[in-house]
């Protein structure tokens, strides 16, 4: 559930312009179809997840805008030239904080929702997620490991060519090598989904049963989000800050293979996510 909250956040800020402005207004209305698919809320629940989605968009608005169109601001900058990357890195860094305080308030806001929760809603969810991982596993899982590589480089350049243009046959190729080393296999992406998911069914269990206080809950949901991006086992962790590290250089590599007309759509585009968003923070 607290996964289901910010990812129409994230995701329409990645999509065009005309995306962020038309569809940032909807997000509330959005993120409730979203999380009513997914958990078949009752008419008491309804209403409090109606309020509580209002209010994290009210607050995302007036507390985070700015600071997205300020990172964008200086990310246009920083793509006009070549790329270290330790720069990078402390890109991805500053996103994550971004999302830690976004979560923050998006667990002070689920959890007297998790809280009305029961048993019907909880397998309704468990149900749900079944569905998907059958829909994940078709998209990952399917074919030899020669065809995942082929469709994981089509949607990666197909995410760098919404910035960059067309690439070239050389930068497909990198893209191409830099997937067939990466650490991350569709099995162990499979295994992390699946965890994840269990964690947060465990955690709502939990709080249900056991009448937990609104701070309890908070805790419990925090404590989700934080093993959701640091497996406890140490493996994991490692495997998780290993491949971090690989997208900073990837992206780092790729970026400084780049013509100047591919780096300038590049910062014209984030130019325009910015002034969209400046738009946004006006009265």
């Amino acid at each position: 559930m607290i996964r289901t909250l910010i990812c129409l956040f994230g995701l329409l800020l990645l999509q065009g312009c005309s995306a962020i402005k038309l569809g940032y207004q909807q997000l509330p209305t959005l993120s409730y179809w979203w999380l009513d698919s997914a958990i078949s809320f009752n008419s008491e629940q309804s209403v409090r997840a109606k309020e509580a989605l209002e209010q994290l968009h009210q607050w995302h608005r007036r507390e985070e805008l700015t600071s997205y169109a300020d990172f964008l601001q200086r990310s246009a900058l920083w793509s006009q030239g070549t790329l270290e990357s330790t720069q990078v890195c402390s890109a991805f860094t500053e996103v994550q904080t971004r999302l830690d305080r976004l979560m923050r308030e998006a667990v002070h806001q689920a959890a007297p929702v998790a809280m009305m929760l029961g048993p019907r809603q909880l397998s309704h969810l468990a149900r749900q997620w079944d569905s998907k991982n059958e829909e994940w596993e078709k998209d990952w899982l399917r074919g030899d490991e020669q065809a995942r590589i082929e469709r994981r480089v089509e949607r990666v350049t197909g995410r760098y060519s919404d910035f960059y243009g067309s690439l070239s046959a050389e930068q497909t190729s990198l893209i191409k090598s830099q997937l067939a080393q990466s650490q991350w296999t569709a099995e162990w992406g499979r295994r992390d989904r699946q965890r994840r998911q269990r964690d947060l069914l465990a955690t709502l269990q939990r709080v249900t049963q056991n009448q937990m206080t609104a701070a309890q809950t908070e805790a419990e949901l925090w404590g989700v989000w934080q093993r959701w991006l640091k497996p406890p086992d140490a493996a994991g962790a490692a495997l998780m800050q290993a491949m971090s590290l690989q997208a900073c250089n990837n992206l780092t590599q790729l970026h400084n293979t780049t013509s100047s007309e591919q780096r300038q759509r590049a910062t014209r585009r984030m130019r325009a996510y910015e002034r969209d968003l400046r738009d946004l923070i006006k009265p």
